[in-house]
């Protein structure tokens, strides 16, 4: 038995000497901001403290008022031997912030992507232990689109623990996805076969989240959705999240609240809408699935929710996929 594991630096230098060796393991980091002046700085000092140190950074800001900019570009004055650019965002929010960013031209199509939110920290492996196991991934595979993510470490505005963030119960899946996101969008890691299929479907998305776009499209399209138990992230959790996870009491209410006001009900729609409009890239299975949920509101109740179950439309809960199911019944989803 071995009873001292890798590093994942050195898994992942163990597997780029074997058959998984890319030209390259450069990561660009791709940072969305917006008045995040207030934690932007330790974000920014976390990239630095990273044990992968063969990365750039890529910022699109979406117009912030605050001292955002500034600090960006007094990291750009203090790192003159890093590659790092700094975009105008398109203005219309979060989600179409981080899919214009992933989809510019001047992006290399053949890189490795990161995602990052403006406000939290990075533990200093969040890079080695992605690009470790998408490796290995590959390896089992081939060089297959891959979506990496994470559990998190919560904490506070002032980074006091607060806990993790939930484990899954379930493999990450496209039945999942379809009413559950539980790729972390600040944990997000791409590999270039995966950062392609996004390229494909474009910035054109009207989707309320970026990481549940991204884990419904990889997923549907036949990707390896990799999800890590080991945190990577510190996750800070104030008012200003655009959802917060569902651990902490706001979190809760907010998920609840959208259910009650269809909101949820609305951004499934959306999700549908665009994979839809991209069903040339999902699986024949998968495009069928989606067919299956446009429907769920039409006709026979029952017999809709009968074709929901059997595409395996589930969230990670027992509790969680009934009370899905009952929504939908109610037609609140």
């Amino acid at each position: 038995m071995n009873m001292h594991p890798l590093h994942p630096k050195q898994t992942l230098d163990v597997a780029l000497r074997g058959p998984t060796l890319r030209a390259r393991t450069h990561v660009r980091i791709l940072l969305c901001t917006f008045n995040g002046a207030a934690h932007l700085r330790e974000q920014l000092d976390s990239f630095l403290a990273q044990d992968h140190d063969d990365w750039s950074l890529w910022v699109s800001d979406d117009h912030s008022t605050d001292a955002t900019r500034r600090i960006l570009q007094e990291f750009i004055l203090a790192n003159p031997e890093r590659e790092v650019r700094l975009f105008d965002g398109v203005g219309r929010g979060h989600a179409a912030n981080y899919l214009s960013l992933l989809c510019r031209p001047e992006l290399p199509a053949d890189c490795f992507v990161a995602l990052s939110d403006q406000d939290d920290v990075w533990l200093a492996d969040r890079l080695s232990r992605g690009l470790a196991r998408v490796a290995t991934c590959e390896a089992a595979h081939g060089e297959v689109p891959v979506l990496y993510g994470s559990r998190t470490r919560l904490v506070d505005d002032g980074l006091a623990p607060m806990g993790l963030s939930r484990g899954l119960r379930r493999p990450p899946s496209f039945g999942n996805a379809l009413v559950q996101n539980v790729m972390a969008g600040n944990t997000l890691l791409l590999n270039p076969e995966a950062l392609e299929l996004v390229r494909h479907a474009g910035p054109g998305p009207d989707v309320p989240f970026h990481d549940w776009w991204l884990y419904l499209l990889l997923s549907g399209a036949g990707a390896q959705v990799e999800f890590d138990e080991q945190p990577t992230v510190l996750y800070r959790q104030h008012g200003r999240n655009a959802l917060g996870t569902p651990n902490t009491l706001r979190g809760s209410i907010k998920r609840l609240d959208m259910v009650r006001k269809s909101v949820f009900q609305q951004s499934i729609n959306r999700n549908l809408a665009a994979l839809e409009q991209n069903g040339r890239l999902l699986t024949p299975q998968h495009r069928e699935n989606v067919a299956i949920m446009a429907r769920r509101s039409q006709g026979n109740r029952l017999r809709a929710l009968h074709d929901v179950w059997r595409a395996g439309v589930r969230r990670q809960g027992r509790f969680q996929s009934l009370f899905v199911f009952w929504a939908m019944m109610r037609r609140k989803i």
